[in-house]
């Protein structure tokens, strides 16, 4: 965004609107550009014809292109709305955050998150990545980088972190679109009997668990898909398996994974006691966000062209690997199938619709029963199943 002409809020403003913007909507780009400014002021000032593009009077849903001039009137600022303050970060987090980094674009930092940190923070937790992002962003010309996915904490490998609101924007499309491909590595418990194939199983919130833990509900659950390979096998001990997500459900790998009978290596909230090997590998998380491929967005009117991203394994998943004797370069983490094709709108809302409605049930049943909890289980005998090519 373009310096205004006016020094202060008492004139005219003019903006050039930058490429970073291109497509996004005039209410749109205010929020990001100037928030203080409420949307009933940007309405008003539409409806009177103060706000022009180009010379040309506006309504908040006019989509705009780089290069466009927007007329702002004075005024219009809500006091009462502070922006945001940067967190003032310690060396050690600056250096923490720094070392995480496995390539920077002009859109995206690409990080490598060791399992235990968290993506997000809670109401019991204080340390995460998002809490980190501003040693990203040292001075107040630098917008702070934003998350546009989500990796759990247990959970290591390749998390995407977006430079502005307008690559935000675009790589969250491609992640909620499907178009972006990520392959897990993981060790499971056992050797499936079927060595490639697809794991359907809708996937809920538990009751009773205060939705911290998912399990498979055919009936009232949202649709979930898994392709998964295995790479290669420590006996019947424990095998090295390729996972590909279609699509993005809550604990969906680790879930597909216990349902099949070969919960993931040290994931004991699904697998139980069953997913610690004996001898000295390690019973922390065995899974691992090894490869990210995405289409980053065009800039000055170009292809971005692909991010092609791979991560190394933590400390703990390296020394198993070598312990159970399986050769890294027998897998470059390609994606394994395209995703099958979307439902239309009208069946991710019914099935939306379906999915509330025996969420609420759920709860419903849970206030009658407290701390009554529904184990896990998958429909049909012997549960959802690996599928041949």
């Amino acid at each position: 965004m373009s310096a205004p002409t006016g020094p202060d809020q008492h004139r005219v403003r003019q903006f050039t609107v930058e490429p970073d913007d291109e497509g996004i909507r005039l209410d749109r780009w205010f929020k990001r550009h100037l928030p203080q400014i409420g949307f009933a002021t940007i309405s008003k000032w539409a409806r009177t014809g103060q706000i022009r593009i180009d010379g040309g009077r506006a309504r908040p849903e006019d989509r705009l292109a780089a290069g466009q001039t927007v007329r702002v009137p004075p005024g219009g600022e809500a006091p009462h709305r502070k922006p945001r303050e940067k967190r003032a970060l310690t060396p050690a987090e600056v250096a923490e955050a720094h070392a995480m980094v496995i390539t920077e674009t002009k859109s995206a930092i690409v990080l490598n998150k060791p399992p235990g940190l968290a993506t997000q923070g809670g109401s019991k937790t204080h340390h995460h990545v998002d809490g980190l992002l501003d040693a990203f962003a040292p001075d107040e010309e630098t917008p702070r980088p934003r998350l546009v996915h989500r990796l759990d904490k247990d959970t290591s490998g390749v998390l995407l972190i977006a430079r502005t609101p307008g690559s935000a924007s675009a790589y969250s499309k491609r992640f909620a679109g499907r178009s972006a491909k990520k392959v897990y590595w993981a060790l499971v418990v056992g050797v499936p009997d079927v060595a490639e194939g697809t794991i359907e199983a809708a996937l809920a919130k538990q009751p009773g668990t205060g939705g911290e833990k998912m399990h498979v509900d055919e009936e009232g659950g949202q649709r979930a898909v898994t392709r998964y390979r295995v790479v290669d096998k420590a006996g019947k001990k424990a095998a090295w398996v390729e996972l590909e997500p279609l699509t993005g459900r809550t604990h969906q790998l680790r879930v597909h994974m216990a349902a099949i009978g070969h919960p993931i290596v040290g994931d004991g909230k699904y697998g139980g006691q069953e997913a610690f090997l004996t001898g000295s590998v390690s019973r922390k998380m065995h899974l691992h966000a090894r490869r990210l491929i995405i289409d980053q967005p065009a800039s000055g009117g170009k292809p971005g062209g692909k991010l092609d991203v791979t991560a190394d394994l933590p400390e703990h998943f390296a020394a198993s690997m070598e312990q159970l004797g399986f050769d890294l370069t027998l897998s470059t983490a390609e994606p394994l199938r395209e995703s099958p094709p979307e439902r239309s709108r009208a069946e991710k809302k019914q099935a939306a619709r379906q999915h509330a409605k025996q969420y609420r049930k759920g709860r419903r049943g849970e206030r009658r029963q407290r701390g009554a909890a529904t184990p896990a289980k998958a429909k049909g005998p012997g549960g959802p199943k690996g599928k041949r090519k």
